[in-house]
């Protein structure tokens, strides 16, 4: 009897890809799970902490980019303006998602926010229908409903209706937007470029729009103690390098739409670690909530094959 390694690498090259690339995808979101937790910590405001979050990870991007084989598939350099004016737009996205993120939390409640940033693959199944003629079949639709149902279970005893909080739940609802179009960017520039040049020029792009919103802000750039540059130097390995390179990776090879739902683990996953880090209650709700979303995923694969 064939042992799991070799029944692994038995599978079809386009299979073993799909699998190594799910498996990016949702550790991608698990590390970006974390990013909460380092803003919670974080010893400056959120537009600094932001900043940071690009300043300190492009370092270790620029070095991976420099150190990649010449020559491979996705693997040119930009070259022209329309290169780099759509790297641009896809840091210009990125960008848009953390500052909206953070002022809308301003205006209304963490939930609210975080909630309504989620429903990014709303704007992206839209785009990929309307615009790129993608078919998506009703399976994947019904996950797609049952993982933001879950979502909306995860966050429901923390969410505020008020009329007072309308602007901030539209800054929430932008994030979405933003973030949606961030992952469309991504997915069509990787058919062309690595994931480090992606994440390196984009990035430059997102530090250089983030630096005058933290200015503006009024918050102090700088940390008071090095356990307060330990939490922005994590938030850029863990949660930028590490958790949005491996979504990068794998949009190459995973539909954008599929891509998004599977994004609604972070949440989840950030929820466990609040409960296990930070002490935040973790109620029954939360826990079926997080069900949920685990089961829309898992519907939504079985709509997207």
């Amino acid at each position: 009897m064939p042992d799991a390694s070799s029944a692994t690498l038995a599978l079809p090259r386009g299979d073993r890809t799909q699998r190594i690339a799910i498996a990016a995808l949702l550790i991608g979101a698990l590390g970006i799970a974390f990013a909460p937790i380092f803003v919670r910590l974080s010893e400056v405001g959120p537009s600094a902490t932001a900043f940071w979050r690009l300043a300190f990870a492009l370092p270790a991007l620029y070095l991976w980019m420099r150190l990649e084989p010449k020559g491979g598939m996705r693997a040119r350099r930009p070259s022209g303006l329309k290169d780099h004016l759509r790297l641009s737009v896809a840091g210009l996205f990125f960008a848009g998602d953390l500052a909206v993120w953070h002022w809308s939390i301003q205006f209304t409640s963490v939930a609210n926010a975080t909630l309504l940033a989620n429903f990014a693959p709303i704007f992206v199944t839209l785009v990929s229908w309307l615009v790129f003629k993608e078919r998506f079949s009703r399976t994947f639709v019904l996950g797609l409903a049952l993982a933001l149902g879950g979502a909306v279970v995860l966050m429901g005893r923390s969410l505020q209706l008020s009329v007072d909080a309308l602007f901030g739940d539209a800054l929430g609802l932008l994030t979405a937007v933003f973030y949606g179009g961030y992952i469309l960017s991504v997915g069509r520039l990787r058919a062309e470029f690595s994931t480090a040049t992606i994440m390196t020029w984009s990035g430059v792009v997102t530090g250089a729009a983030l630096l005058p919103i933290a200015i503006l802000s009024g918050e102090s750039l700088m940390s008071p103690t090095l356990a307060g540059w330990a939490v922005l130097l994590g938030l850029a390995l863990v949660s930028h390098a590490g958790g949005q390179s491996l979504i990068a990776y794998a949009l190459a090879h995973l539909p954008a739409a599929f891509s998004s739902v599977s994004l609604l683990l972070q949440p989840a996953a950030a929820a466990v670690f609040a409960w296990a880090l930070l002490g935040e209650s973790l109620g029954p709700w939360q826990a079926a909530g997080a069900a949920i979303v685990l089961a829309g995923i898992l519907l939504a694969r079985r709509g997207s094959r």
